[in-house]
């Protein structure tokens, strides 16, 4: 059965190679800082299980320390050039599209066909984590597609992930540490306090106000946490489940799948949420850090205010 640990193991090989081609960067004047980033970032994919809660701990902190005193550099890996690529586009044309449309693909198909599939009365996917195994596997397609269409030598993808990474920088981290910060405050009883506050500061006695509520602070913690994964455990157990759910009878599956569309309404309007709105600024040059954001606002405030009012009509049974 292939598992999560298979994930763990590729994302861990994967930055190991960035450390030790960032360390061979002569190019780059803070390339053992880099080096020493990234290789503790591997260093927690390939060896988690047994560094326990408290090494894992002390290797974020090593992590930070890295990254902050004096920040890392940029590396400047040998690729094409801006001639070459252009070249290359105009042979390929829309070809180009095959690999990045690769990945969704084999991700749907894993978890809609591979998940069903069995082997010696064992399935091929581990079912919880059928989604994200189908997903590293269509990166992997996705890979080898790119490589034979392009005829890149086998570092190319690596060099260029690595080009992509030094770019991000730390903010690269942000989704996963926030994810991980959500679940501590979940469990610390910041949703409770949530649900406090929301009693005394709104109207619970009617419900469509309970209703934007819900979607605004999903909305409005996804940009302070930088993940609608994490807000909505703290939103959930705050506004969702007590007063949603339990006080007016709302249907909770309605509840969950649209106040997570809000969440992400968040998520385009914050520089925390660095996989969405950074990195395009890095693939793209831009010199504005924030182009994506400003660009995203109006369509991301359309569509909480769409998802509130959708919620206020599907959520309640009558």
């Amino acid at each position: 059965m292939i598992g999560i640990h298979s994930v763990y193991l590729l994302a861990g090989l994967v930055f190991a190679a960035y450390a030790v081609m960032s360390l061979r960067d002569c190019a780059n004047p803070k390339r053992i800082k880099n080096a020493c980033f990234w290789g503790l970032f591997a260093l927690s994919f390939l060896g988690g299980d047994w560094l326990g809660n408290l090494g894992n701990g002390l290797l974020v902190i090593a992590m930070v320390l890295v990254a902050g005193i004096g920040g890392l550099g940029l590396g400047k890996p040998e690729t094409t050039n801006l001639i070459q690529r252009q070249a290359s586009a105009l042979k390929h044309g829309n070809r180009l599209f095959i690999p990045a449309l690769a990945i969704p693909m084999v991700a749907l198909f894993g978890t809609l066909v591979l998940k069903q599939v069995s082997l010696g009365g064992r399935p091929l996917l581990d079912p919880a984590q059928a989604t994200l195994i189908s997903l590293s596997l269509g990166v992997v397609i996705a890979v080898t597609l790119g490589l034979v269409m392009l005829r890149q030598p086998l570092a190319a993808p690596l060099q260029e992930g690595r080009r992509l990474m030094d770019a991000v920088g730390w903010a690269a981290l942000l989704p996963q540490m926030l994810a991980s910060l959500g679940a501590v405050f979940a469990l610390a009883g910041v949703g409770k306090l949530v649900g406090q506050l929301a009693a005394d500061w709104i109207a619970v006695d009617n419900r469509y106000i309970v209703v934007a509520a819900y979607t605004l602070g999903m909305a409005a913690f996804t940009m302070v946490m930088g993940n609608a994964f994490a807000a909505f455990p703290v939103m959930t157990a705050g506004i969702g489940l007590p007063l949603i759910v339990q006080r007016y009878g709302g249907d909770p599956a309605i509840m969950s799948a649209i106040g997570m569309l809000s969440g992400f309404c968040g998520t385009l309007m914050t520089p925390m949420a660095a996989n969405f709105n950074l990195v395009p600024v890095a693939l793209l040059g831009l010199r504005d850090r924030n182009a994506v954001i400003k660009v995203q606002i109006p369509t991301a405030l359309s569509l909480l205010t769409f998802n509130t009012v959708l919620m206020m009509m599907l959520v309640f049974k009558h």
